[in-house]
C-alpha cells in the first residue's frame, strides 16, 4: 500500500488484545495506527488529516459524542465506528453521529483496510443497503420538517439547535438575547415535550428528528 499523508486513531481501551490488532492493522496498512484511551481526547494539528476510529465495545455514548463535538466544523477530522453490531445498530449511531465509515464485528482485516483506505480517499465506506436505508429515512424527516415538532416553538427550535452545537445556557441566552433563566425555561419545555431528561438526550432527538444530512453523504458509498 502507497504511503498514506494522514494520522489514524483507534479510541479504544489499551490492552494486550487492543494492541495486537494495531500490531496486524499497521502491518496491514503500512502506516501507524495511534492507540488512543478511551478517556483520553489528544489534540489534533489543523493542517493533517484525521481519521478517528472509535471502537464502541469501550466507548460510552457520551465519549462518542465528546468525539463528534470535537469533529464539528473540521473538515481534517473523519469519524467511523468499529465494532458495530449489526445494520440496526449502524443506522441508530448515523442519527447521532457524523460518521464516514461503518465497520462491523465481522469484517475482516483485508475488508477494514480496505475501507481505510477509502476514507482516505474522500469517500463514505459502508453498505449499499445501509446508505439506502439512511436515504429513506432522510426523505421521511424531510417530509416531516414541514409539521410541527412536537409542539416545539421557533424559540424552542432555535434553542434546541443551539444545543446542539454545544452552546451552554449562558451562551445561548447571549446569542437570543435572552436571560439565562428564559432559557432554562425554555429548556425545560423543550425536555418536556419531547420526553427526554437531558441535554444529550436532547441532542439525540434533534439529530433523529430535525434531521440534515451532512455534506460528507454526498461522497461514494461502499462497494
Amino acid at each position: 500500500m502507497a504511503a498514506m499523508d494522514f494520522q489514524i486513531l483507534l479510541v479504544t481501551a489499551i490492552n494486550p488484545q487492543s494492541k495486537l490488532f494495531i500490531e496486524h492493522l499497521q502491518h496491514q496498512l503500512d502506516h501507524e495506527v495511534i492507540a488512543v484511551d478511551t478517556e483520553a481526547m489528544p489534540s489534533m494539528d489543523e493542517g493533517e488529516d484525521v481519521l478517528v476510529i472509535l471502537d464502541l465495545d469501550h466507548l460510552s455514548e457520551a465519549n462518542m459524542q465528546r468525539w463528534q463535538a470535537a469533529a464539528d466544523g473540521k473538515e481534517n477530522i473523519s469519524l467511523a465506528a468499529f465494532n458495530v453490531r449489526d445494520e440496526g445498530h449502524a443506522v441508530e449511531l448515523l442519527s447521532s453521529l457524523n460518521l464516514q465509515g461503518i465497520f462491523y464485528r465481522n469484517d475482516s482485516l483485508e475488508l477494514i483496510c480496505k475501507g481505510i483506505e477509502a476514507l482516505h480517499s474522500g469517500s463514505l465506506w459502508m453498505s449499499r443497503t445501509l446508505m439506502s436505508r439512511m436515504i429513506q429515512l432522510l426523505r421521511r424527516q424531510q417530509m416531516n420538517s414541514y409539521r410541527p415538532a412536537c409542539g416545539l416553538t421557533q424559540r424552542e427550535l432555535e434553542i434546541i439547535g443551539l444545543l446542539g452545537t454545544g452552546a451552554t445556557n449562558s451562551e445561548i441566552a447571549e446569542k437570543l438575547f435572552v436571560s439565562e433563566h428564559t432559557v432554562k425555561s425554555h429548556l425545560y419545555n423543550i425536555f418536556r415535550k419531547i420526553k427526554v431528561h437531558n441535554r444529550l438526550q436532547a441532542m439525540n432527538w434533534a439529530r433523529r428528528n430535525l434531521f440534515s444530512v451532512p455534506p460528507s453523504y454526498k461522497r461514494e458509498s461502499r462497494h
